[in-house]
């Protein structure tokens, strides 16, 4: 997997100060995306032990809230393979900190159910995250009012309580 870039002290990608993890490749291709280059799953570098460390430290100051990771498309089934162990390690290692993630798959329909994203790691990689930012990018429903998305449609959702009562809970923010 390759990534963007690495934002250490982001506060537009979740709540809090924040790491923010902006991973390579997505075939969604939405119609105004703010990052379209993170298309390409060969943009940026590799995505390797070294960033992992740089990542770890970074979360490890006390002012940081947690982890965010964004796109590209996270939940893409070959991102999700090298996301899994990591995020998997930043959870043991800090578990008061929380995990934010952006995605343009629908959670019911396509991470919860049989579909191109879902894949082998997708189960665990969910049970890892507290929050999941759903839903394609629409232009034509943009809204700089929005908190902590681009588009009407996207939803923020508490994912932990969703799994658990097995139905979507929005956070409350």
């Amino acid at each position: 997997m390759n990534y963007g870039t690495i934002k250490k002290t982001d506060i537009s990608n979740g709540s809090g100060v924040r790491v923010s993890l902006f991973v390579s490749g997505c075939t969604h291709h939405c119609k105004g995306c703010f990052n379209p280059e993170t298309w390409n799953f060969n943009y940026g570098k590799l995505f390797t032990e070294e960033t992992e460390a740089e990542i770890l430290v970074a979360l490890a100051q006390s002012y940081i809230n947690g982890l965010s990771i964004l796109g590209g498309e996270p939940m893409e089934p070959s991102n999700q393979r090298v996301l899994l162990p990591f995020v998997k390690k930043v959870r043991e290692l800090y578990p008061e900190k929380d995990i934010w993630c952006y995605t343009g798959y629908d959670f019911e329909q396509e991470l919860l159910q049989d579909s191109r994203a879902r894949c082998e790691s997708t189960q665990e990689l969910l049970d890892y995250l507290d929050v999941l930012v759903d839903g394609e990018f629409v232009e034509e429903l943009k809204d700089i009012s929005l908190q902590f998305r681009g588009s009407s449609n996207q939803r923020i959702i508490d994912v932990r309580a969703s799994l658990h009562h097995a139905e979507v809970r929005l956070l409350n923010l």
